[in-house]
């Protein structure tokens, strides 16, 4: 296996660390004659039997150059429930052999709501490796460090901070929840495009006293195990790793019921869904997490074997296997 990216992927460095090869590639537009080019001579060369695209731009440069090195199999994996447009414009789409979709939703809107054949879109879910993701400090120390006390009901949110998140409607949602419970944190990981305009709001709201934005980080299960409850307030979402990630370390999920997040969240099961867009019913959802304990730990027990079941690692690596031998073999 080999990695094309762009030099200054964290990506490109964390492949080198564990030893996959890595080829450098601009990638600046979807017409990079350069990449292209480079692409294909290096496909050619190497004898490459299957290019496998992952995004935007990537996808056009992988096809095209796959096309002229003429290597046998092209497969695009989706990892946005965003439709495809499948018209002359967007020729690229009709390129590959096969679609790999991460979720059964984006399935079903790849073969009913953008036209593609079912036979040509596969669903492989993202898997976890769980037998790593695991917490190697206790909650007391984790708390410690934030600086926030065992006490408080403490509410983890992790994901690039941009628009399509929604962090608006948690930080509004989170300002009724504390009419009702006072002792409320919220607990904001990552970094993103619009993280100082929601830090405003939170100022504007007069809540910036319970919520936390701790920008990057990498110590991801020692927050869930601090923290007594997932969120998920996007308005658009493929199968969220980090449902995934918390639902497997027994974390109770409160989660918006979009694109592939039902497939995680069985409502009332693994999980509560919410609508879209609706800061009060996300309040009441996390009310019951945190008036009801027992509730919650049923549900992330639950939600544990869920994962463990169906969204591992070794599940998605043996799908992912057996697709590309049916492939070459036919």
């Amino acid at each position: 296996m080999v990695l094309a990216t762009r030099p200054q992927c964290q990506i490109a460095k964390r492949a080198e660390q564990i030893g996959v090869p890595v080829l450098l590639l601009p990638m600046r537009r979807t017409f990079d004659l350069a990449s292209i080019f480079a692409l294909a001579r290096y496909l050619r060369r190497e004898s490459i039997q299957v290019v496998n695209t992952h995004s935007g731009i990537d996808s056009w440069i992988g096809a095209i150059a796959a096309k002229f090195a003429r290597t046998p199999i092209l497969i695009r994996t989706r990892h946005l429930n965003i439709p495809l447009r499948r018209n002359w414009l967007n020729f690229v789409h009709y390129l590959p052999d096969q679609i790999v979709s991460c979720g059964m939703a984006m399935r079903t809107q790849l073969v009913e709501g953008c036209g593609f054949p079912l036979e040509h879109v596969t669903n492989i879910p993202t898997g976890i490796d769980f037998e790593k993701f695991k917490a190697n400090l206790s909650r007391e120390k984790v708390r410690h460090d934030l600086g926030i006390s065992e006490d408080k009901f403490l509410i983890l949110m992790v994901g690039i901070i941009r628009s399509v998140k929604r962090h608006v409607t948690a930080l509004e949602a989170h300002k009724l929840l504390l009419e009702q419970i006072p002792n409320a944190h919220l607990l904001v990981v990552g970094d993103g495009p619009i993280r100082d305009e929601m830090e405003n709001f939170g100022h504007e709201l007069g809540i910036s006293q319970s919520v936390t934005f701790t920008g990057y980080r990498e110590d991801i299960p020692e927050l869930m195990r601090a923290s007594d409850t997932f969120l998920l307030t996007s308005r658009s979402e493929g199968v969220p790793q980090a449902i995934t990630q918390a639902l497997g370390m027994g974390l109770a999920v409160v989660a918006t019921s979009v694109g592939g997040v039902p497939e995680l969240i069985l409502h009332e099961k693994t999980g509560i869904l919410v609508p879209v867009e609706n800061p009060e019913a996300i309040r009441d959802g996390l009310v019951r997490m945190a008036t009801n304990p027992a509730d919650a730990k049923r549900m992330g027990a639950e939600a544990k074997l869920h994962v463990l079941e169906q969204f591992s690692l070794r599940a998605m690596l043996d799908k992912t296997e057996t697709l590309l031998r049916d492939l070459i073999r036919s």
